[in-house]
């Protein structure tokens, strides 16, 4: 699913990753673990496709991420990926329902196929009397929802998540741990999850830790 080999990456003369290799399965759950300025969030959003490692090889699902050019990059991190960040950020002025279907509108789907489609994984998710809502309208573990079902709605590869539940209360970080296992066994999706939480950490397949820009 994810190799990535001696991936190496520097901000302004500081190392931040110094040769990291990672191999991910499909419908794994990985977490990255580590104290803050270990590397975590860099090597998140590399393995994301969202930043570019100054050295090093990337495959995703069979694909060569080296050797893609900008355009045929954004058009398979918007198929192929999933992302969840810890502040929503959904667009204020669009429901939830339209929010989920910002991803398919940008891949060519249809209005009629993507409303079905985000629909269909809103009421999945519990949201099933909330679509028409905005952001402001919905409560944090709501708006976390919806963003995982953006997250889905293209069926991407992998679904990377970059403290996903460090907004929330304790009662509704569970419920989201608990949909991404859901989610894993219903779909065998892969997660890839950067956190603080060691009680997510450990519920996850494989905890990978990072310390001064190496998984140790």
């Amino acid at each position: 699913m994810i190799t990535a080999h001696n991936i190496r990456k520097n901000y302004e003369g500081l190392e931040v990753l110094k040769g990291v290799s990672v191999d991910i399965n499909e419908g794994e759950i990985v977490s990255i673990v580590g104290s803050s300025g270990a590397g975590k969030s860099t090597l998140l959003h590399i393995l994301g496709t969202l930043a570019k490692a100054d050295s090093g090889s990337l495959k995703i699902n069979r694909k060569v991420i080296d050797k893609l050019n900008a355009k045929q990059l954004a058009s398979f991190r918007n198929e192929e990926i999933g992302f969840i960040f810890q502040a929503h950020q959904l667009l204020p002025e669009f429901s939830a329902l339209e929010n989920v279907c910002i991803p398919a509108w940008i891949k060519g789907d249809s209005k009629k196929e993507a409303k079905k489609k985000a629909t269909e994984l809103l009421t999945s998710l519990g949201l099933k009397d909330r679509i028409h809502h905005k952001p402001m309208e919905l409560s944090g573990g709501e708006q976390q929802r919806v963003a995982v079902a953006r997250a889905l709605i293209n069926n991407p590869s992998v679904v990377f998540a970059d403290e996903p539940s460090g907004n929330l209360d304790s009662e509704s970080a569970k419920i989201l741990h608990e949909l991404f296992f859901k989610l894993r066994d219903q779909y065998n999706q892969t997660f890839v999850i950067v956190t603080h939480n060691r009680k997510l950490a450990q519920m996850s397949d494989r905890m990978l830790e990072m310390k001064d820009g190496l998984i140790v």
